[in-house]
């Protein structure tokens, strides 16, 4: 079998088949199957990671705005430059003399109390890019030349994790599409927009069309068909019997009202991710989404909103796990492709920036603020402040301390060493 590659559950059924020939890709017989199947064999890890760690992965899609998420509280310039939205430092919620969080964030404030929580401050890249296009490739794969076309977190699973047979290893949960991050050709993976629409597209006769497929597939081509449907049969089978197995023990809510009407669903998609890890069906790495974070005008508004859906489901999302003796067993993070300016505009919002916080949750962490805040006096030539810390610095705590994988070999250098996880995983 040496030479096979393999291929990610999304790709096989997009439309139906992978092969997406239609009837003229059929009646050509085998030949197209080859080809297929030259990415479908997923060969298990000898040596894979073997410990019960889970990392939880949130989008801030848009941009979030850090000094309106981590707000400075005595810092005098941030009135000369946000005239209107520095009047959140008078409700911010203060983690110490010289920072708060915002008054949205009631939940992870109780939490980062009682040193669940860690905030890494000015975390960015060399170079920034405002595009959210750039952004996101580059956060996502962990390359800010732009020359990786694989995300990290999908180079994580290809490195670390035997998903031969274990396709739900790596998650998108509350999505129709793969995110960036979780692409790797060689890792398989699936998109599940909730537990009970996972399923064969097309039902019935999409299963007559597989039979017939498999019945005409010679040889070696014929098994590794027969073992990906069953695969992902399989999977359609556990995640309806865990839907009836698991009880939320904490209150999600999706029924939140946003400044500006949004799909977001960031409460169905936790909930899910709870229910894959409460009823063992082996996620190791999930990523959810939450968008809505750029916020040229009104940002006060849209940004606490949107803040406080965001609060709301992550602290369910711990105390679900929590009752269910699970919580020192998952790590959640969020990211974002840039901050914002530190000037407010005449909208009373803010333009596309560069660094921003990154948040941390879970019995893991060492709660506290790490890292060195951006400055207000000392901006790029662009008007924009100078990130402290490479993001990279970031994905390595998570990789080594938290999952227990080599970050090098996913990262591809080593990257200052931030000390936010106080109880490391066993090394593989």
């Amino acid at each position: 079998m040496i030479g096979l590659d393999r291929i990610s559950r999304r790709e096989f059924f997009k439309n139906g088949l992978v092969f997406g020939a239609g009837a003229a890709g059929l009646a050509a017989g085998y030949a197209a199957v080859p080809d297929a199947f030259a990415r479908a064999v997923y060969f298990g890890k000898k040596d894979g990671v073997t410990n019960d760690r889970v990392i939880v992965m949130i989008q801030l899609a848009g941009g979030n705005d850090g000094f309106s998420t981590v707000i400075p509280l005595q810092d005098a310039k941030l009135r000369d430059v946000r005239p209107s939205l520095a009047g959140q430092v008078a409700t911010a919620l203060p983690l110490d003399r010289e920072f708060g969080f915002n008054a949205s964030l009631k939940g992870l404030k109780a939490l980062y109390d009682q040193g669940k929580v860690a905030v890494v401050q000015g975390v960015g890249y060399p170079q920034p890019s405002l595009s959210h296009f750039d952004g996101v490739r580059i956060w996502e794969t962990a390359d800010p030349l732009k020359r990786q076309q694989d995300g990290w977190l999908g180079r994580t699973i290809d490195k670390n994790y035997d998903s031969q047979g274990h396709p739900l290893v790596g998650c998108a949960c509350g999505a129709t599409a793969i995110p960036g991050a979780l692409r790797d050709v060689r890792a398989t993976l699936t998109v599940v927009n909730s537990a009970r629409a996972f399923a064969f597209q097309g039902g019935a006769d999409r299963d007559k069309v597989v039979g017939a497929l498999y019945s005409g597939t010679p040889g070696i081509y014929g098994a590794l068909f027969d073992t990906a449907v069953a695969t992902a049969r399989d999977t359609v089978a556990k995640l309806r019997t865990a839907a009836s197995q698991y009880t939320p023990r904490a209150s999600y809510n999706d029924n939140v009202r946003l400044a500006v009407s949004s799909k977001n669903q960031l409460a169905a998609a936790l909930q899910l991710a709870a229910e894959l890890i409460v009823t063992g069906l082996g996620p190791k790495v999930i990523h959810v989404t939450l968008g809505g974070f750029d916020t040229h005008e009104r940002q006060a508004a849209r940004q606490d909103s949107l803040l406080a859906y965001l609060d709301s489901a992550v602290s369910a999302f711990y105390q679900d796990l929590k009752a269910y003796g699970m919580s020192d067993r998952v790590l959640v993070a969020t990211w974002s492709e840039f901050g914002r300016r530190p000037r407010e505009n005449a909208n009373q919002g803010t333009d596309h920036g560069t660094a921003s916080p990154v948040l941390l949750v879970g019995d893991t962490l060492q709660g506290g603020l790490y890292g060195r805040a951006p400055s207000l006096s000392a901006l790029d030539a662009g008007g924009n402040v100078k990130h402290t810390v490479d993001f990279r610095s970031v994905y390595q705590a998570i990789l080594e301390d938290h999952l227990g994988v080599d970050a090098h070999e996913v990262l591809g250098q080593r990257f200052d060493k931030l000390a936010f996880v106080k109880s490391p995983a066993p090394k593989a």
